[in-house]
């Protein structure tokens, strides 16, 4: 759907995009065709939509086979949905996707294509890695700084506890940076499309959570020695025998340490 089409539908609905609920509708097409190219729906593929907007990518989606649930929380918009998508692989949920419990919509294995509004990509993709099983796939469209600081590797600048929560779960791939101009109206930052594959293993959920407290208390002042910092909140003598094994020294910063020797240390120190 390009500006031209876009306008009128939404003057129709007396929708004026709303800062608060990240509305900035794609339209370029070959964008969306890019994306689609790359989620590679196939036929009853379940999918989680976020955001779907007016419907452009929802309807590829189902015009591929896949089995679409479509998570909008705008009132308006919604009932644009209900009206204009009549697909019996099409479900619409009215509501808040961070406040939503999704296995009550998308039970089992799923995976996520989504324009995530940018407010609320970190939270979202925390509330995903802290699903017992969490989705196969992400492919998001997200605020570019966003996109570079979950995929960043050690020694970035970029990189920190979100890095490591994330990719402790997911191969996580920055596929291409966004113009600006390629949304209605155009967000005040660049943006970014960012996949997400799950990894063949990753933490247990429990073991997940004690990663996430270590990373986050270890990244809680990047730029000093960490060990200070986690000696002060998990076993000091722990910490150390497990740093020793790792090769890691008691100088080292968080942002030097992969993420594997990350999640080793939550095994060690647990």
């Amino acid at each position: 759907m390009n500006k031209k089409e876009l306008l009128p539908i939404l003057d129709e609905l007396g929708v004026t995009p709303r800062k608060h609920f990240g509305q900035n509708f794609m339209i370029d097409e070959n964008l969306l065709d890019f994306i689609l190219r790359t989620a590679n729906p196939k036929k009853d593929d379940i999918i989680l939509e976020v955001g779907p907007g007016l419907g452009s990518l929802t309807r590829k989606l189902l015009e591929a086979g896949a089995k679409v649930t479509a998570i909008e929380i705008d009132k308006r918009l919604a009932e644009y949905l209900e009206e204009h998508i009549s697909n019996p692989n099409f479900k619409l949920v009215r509501g808040d996707a961070c406040r939503l419990n999704l296995s009550h919509f998308v039970p089992g294995e799923f995976r996520i294509v989504a324009n995530l509004p940018y407010s609320i990509t970190s939270p979202f993709i925390g509330a995903m890695i802290d699903l017992e099983t969490p989705p196969s796939e992400m492919l998001f469209m997200l605020q570019k700084e966003t996109g570079l600081r979950l995929a960043s590797g050690p020694g970035t600048k970029n990189y920190g506890s979100l890095s490591v929560r994330v990719q402790s779960v997911y191969q996580v791939e920055y596929l291409r940076g966004v113009a600006r101009q390629v949304f209605y109206p155009p967000p005040e930052v660049d943006s970014a499309i960012v996949k997400f594959t799950r990894r063949k293993e990753f933490p247990s959920l429990t073991e997940r959570q004690l990663l996430f407290n270590l990373v986050r208390t270890a990244f809680s002042h990047r730029r000093k020695k960490m060990f200070k910092q986690i000696a002060a909140v998990f076993d000091p003598e722990k910490i150390t025998a497990a740093l020793n094994s790792l090769g890691v020294t008691k100088d080292a910063r968080a942002e030097e340490l992969t993420v594997k020797q990350f999640v080793a240390l939550a095994k060690m120190i647990a």
